[in-house]
């Protein structure tokens, strides 16, 4: 069994400005997302909703070595890491099939593409 990583890039601010009906279909997609891995023999052992990128925190080193930490975005782009799931599988092309699933779930603005990685597994079960 591998373990994969479906990450769900986003543009945040069509989720800040989508409607609670519009959430609430997302949060759907999301809930098919799980059946169908479920009823196919995946199995999602973590995942999460993360925070706009506006919280985030970066952490750097400065020329001396010292930690630097600065408030806000990484980098300038439209679209932003918004979710993730673990998902254990046997079928890599299937879970690609299922990952469609939540491909574009808010229209123009919003996702059009989900990505999938192996996560690297190290010797004594590590990840």
């Amino acid at each position: 069994m591998t373990t994969y990583v479906v990450l769900l890039p986003g543009v945040e601010d069509a989720w800040e400005h989508a409607s609670a009906e519009e959430r609430a279909a997302v949060y759907a997609k999301h809930g098919e997302f799980a059946r169908v891995l479920a009823e196919r023999g995946h199995r999602v052992t973590g995942g999460a909703e993360l925070e706009q990128s506006r919280d985030a925190k970066q952490v750097t080193r400065d020329a001396a070595g010292r930690v630097v930490v600065t408030d806000g975005l990484y980098a300038e782009t439209t679209e932003q890491l918004t979710g993730f799931y673990l998902v254990e599988s046997d079928d890599l092309d299937d879970l690609l099939q299922v990952s469609a699933i939540l491909v574009g779930h808010l229209g123009d603005g919003d996702a059009g593409t989900v990505e999938v990685r192996a996560v690297v597994e190290h010797a004594g079960g590590a990840s």
